[in-house]
């Protein structure tokens, strides 16, 4: 991504330099923008997957033997199947206590040590503990649900709702992103876009970004409760905002971070003091870097007005997580990279790969998009990266060795 961006200079109503101020002023062009009218209703954590690693205890999975509802770790639960998409098989669910419980990973046998449960934590059970006794009732349930659990990272959403602000028409295309994947919301109707900015219908609604990397999701928040019967939920929450206004709509602005990026953070971030790795693995004890993701995912997704220059509005949301006593430490991602072992893994990969899409008759578009959908497909960039290819040679190199493939072979493949 190129240099960072600048932000206008924030005054107060007697304008005053001022951090907080709401009225800002663009130092180079003189262009003035009044924020006053923008009020922050909420801002924290929306939501929580923390992911246990460890053995199922063996009376667990007679739980699922007749779906319905069941006598669990003294709680009652709704007890069922889910789809494969989410990674696991079960789920225990228990809306008054606002968790869910996923269970036995697709990804690892029954009987093996590996990531077999992934505990869902919804806003409201967040809002009524405090990080560590949330973490206390989450290791509490795992070592119900696991021998010997252990934390395994966990994702987070971290969430700011906004009124008197609403996303221009033009949203998308200011906002710049290492992404190419941009998803517009409008009604019931989705579309995705491979490209860095699209517009559809009137852009209500926006999702930036890969599910396993950082997503950035701007929406109407209002509409979307009172979709999900949650608006009166939502409403006492935003009230408590002396500003508040019953009868506007709350915007929300909410980076998701995918447990393996939080992992990077926990890897790759130092304290100065000590000169210790943070190697964090649950919430309580990430919750005291969670302004540091919030600025970064700001500093990821940036918003401009003009080249070169941040909106007003993106500082205004921005500076929400300054924290008042920050912590000495030195924040970065840590990245494994192809550069950090020999490089044959990648292209036996690709070789068989090429392989199995020429025998399925793919397209080198088909086997393209494919190639991007996996995991690790940032590591195959990398890999190639390192010896002088960019991203559309390399998609050139894919397609070379397709056509090769069904030239050569034809339909002995």
């Amino acid at each position: 991504m190129a240099s960072a961006p600048k932000h206008c200079i924030a005054l107060d109503n007697e304008l005053n330099e001022a951090p907080w101020g709401k009225l800002f002023i663009d130092p180079a062009s003189g262009k003035t923008f009044n924020l006053n009218n923008v009020e922050v209703v909420h801002f924290g954590t929306d939501t929580v997957r923390q992911l246990y690693k460890g053995q199922l205890q063996p009376e667990v999975m007679a739980l699922f033997d007749e779906p319905g509802m069941v006598s669990f770790a003294g709680e009652r639960w709704s007890a069922g199947r889910i789809g494969r998409d989410s990674g696991y098989q079960y789920r225990l669910q228990n809306a008054d206590l606002g968790l869910i419980l996923l269970i036995k990973s697709f990804h690892a046998q029954i009987d093996a040590v590996g990531p077999h449960l992934k505990i869902e934590v919804s806003p409201h059970c967040l809002r009524s503990q405090t990080p560590q006794q949330l973490q206390a009732t989450l290791n509490h349930f795992a070592e119900q649900v696991l021998i010997d659990p252990a934390p395994a990272q966990c994702a987070v959403h971290i969430a700011l709702d906004v009124q008197g602000w609403t996303p221009p028409r033009d949203f998308e295309t200011k906002l710049h992103c290492r992404s190419r994947r941009v998803r517009s919301y409008h009604g019931i109707d989705t579309v995705e876009f491979d490209t860095s900015s699209a517009v559809y219908g009137r852009g209500e609604s926006f999702l930036f970004g890969s599910p396993a990397g950082i997503q950035l999701a701007v929406y109407d928040k209002t509409q979307e409760a009172k979709l999900r019967d949650k608006l009166d939920y939502w409403r006492s929450v935003w009230s408590e905002k002396e500003n508040y206004q019953d009868d506007q709509p709350v915007y929300r602005i909410e980076f998701r971070f995918h447990h393996s990026v939080v992992e990077q953070f926990a890897q790759g971030s130092i304290n100065k003091e000590t000169g210790e790795v943070l190697a964090f693995q649950d919430y309580a004890d990430l919750f005291d870097h969670l302004d540091a993701l919030w600025r970064y995912g700001c500093d990821s997704f940036r918003y401009l007005y003009r080249p070169g220059w941040f909106d007003p509005f993106w500082t205004l949301i921005a500076r929400q997580a300054l924290p008042t006593d920050p912590p000495e430490v030195d924040y970065k991602r840590y990245y494994k990279t192809s550069s950090g072992y020999s490089g044959k893994n990648v292209e036996l990969l690709l070789g068989n790969y090429i392989s199995c899409a020429a025998r399925h008759r793919m397209s080198h578009c088909q086997a393209w998009k494919a190639l991007e959908a996996l995991p690790f497909f940032q590591l195959i960039l990398d890999h190639y990266r390192d010896r002088g290819k960019k991203t559309w040679e390399v998609k050139k190199h894919v397609k070379d060795l397709l056509e090769e493939r069904y030239i050569r072979y034809g339909k002995a493949i």
